[in-house]
């Protein structure tokens, strides 16, 4: 079976409740009531930014990262900005996996009814994934999970998960093995072959990607002559990272065109989160932009609602992919 097949097969066994209307999309047989969502690691679980913005108007949430064991991330500070963005090492600190289960995610079940909830997954080791998927898939409320194989596998001496094809092909393996749920994963743009890592994803069981994460980058207190994090070196977010994910998603969709794609990285106006639909995405991504202000996500929201009617655009789908230059 072809990659393609593979991927309409599994989403085809996706029952969910279906939204109407101008922004709905169909995301992996999910359906969403619009394409715009926070991104992980920017929206908590939830709750934290219940009072602060209407999470019931976007499409849904990836939840902040979720690992066997609670970590405490990295030394502060944590966040800097620069002209062109963010740069952060937050070093994926989260409760565990217990915590999340008794807490957090029954949260998200009970108050979230139309926004829905994709859960970003994280580990040390390959097992680790797995043992996260698995520990949390009797639960309601959740539609999908996001593998986060961007993160350093300590047990091949700091590779990413992602950037190394066999191991990649584990962590998915393992996943798929432990839920029916939609698995997103979740690559780095410093990746050299965005596409062959694409693939093996789909050839090991994923049904979708997301792309992308936060670019590796180095920013210098020049006074201090110290990085302006605690960590040294963080992930660049923000509104430089734009054309970066654009480019990614293009790429992917280019070359995998029924491969549901989540495009994150510098979305924080409507015109943003259209050039990733041209580009091949379904869903689009809000992080730094949410951060910096929680009103923009709705505006976001309300933005391309009237772009697509000033454009006569009778539905949202209709420009996954539509970018008019063959490359």
């Amino acid at each position: 079976m072809s990659a393609n097949a593979a991927l309409n097969a599994r989403a085809a066994g996706v029952a969910a409740r279906r939204f109407e209307g101008r922004l709905a999309v169909d995301f992996a047989g999910i359906s969403f009531q619009n394409p715009v969502i926070l991104a992980a690691g920017t929206a908590g679980y939830g709750r934290e930014l219940a009072g602060t913005m209407d999470l019931e108007a976007l499409g849904g949430l990836v939840t902040k990262a979720v690992s066997p064991d609670p970590r405490h991330g990295a030394p502060a500070p944590r966040v800097g900005e620069f002209p062109g963005g963010m740069i952060n090492a937050i070093g994926l600190a989260n409760p565990g996996l217990a915590a999340v289960r008794a807490d957090h995610l029954p949260w998200c079940r009970d108050h979230l009814r139309r926004a829905r909830t994709i859960v970003n997954v994280v580990g040390s080791t390959v097992d680790d994934f797995a043992t996260v998927v698995a520990g949390l898939d009797d639960l309601a409320g959740h539609v999908a999970y996001e593998l986060n194989v961007s993160c350093p596998n300590t047990r091949a001496g700091g590779v990413e998960f992602g950037a190394d094809a066999a191991t990649l092909a584990a962590v998915v393996r393992g996943a798929r093995a432990a839920t029916k749920r939609p698995l997103l994963v979740k690559l780095s743009p410093a990746i050299t072959d965005l596409v062959a890592a694409a693939r093996v994803a789909v050839d090991a069981g994923a049904d979708a990607l997301t792309l992308v994460n936060t670019m590796p980058g180095l920013a210098i207190d020049p006074e201090a002559r110290r990085p302006v994090l605690g960590f040294g070196t963080g992930g660049v977010s923000g509104a430089a990272l734009l054309p970066i994910g654009v480019r990614a998603t293009w790429l992917v969709h280019r070359a995998l065109p029924a491969l549901p794609i989540l495009g994150v990285g510098g979305v924080a106006r409507a015109t943003d989160a259209v050039q990733y639909l041209l580009a091949g995405a379904t869903l689009v991504g809000i992080g730094t932009a949410a951060m910096q202000d929680p009103r923009r996500p709705g505006q976001v929201v309300a933005e391309l609602e009237a772009w697509l009617a000033a454009h006569r655009v009778s539905q949202v789908s209709e420009l996954r992919g539509a970018l008019e230059w063959p490359g």
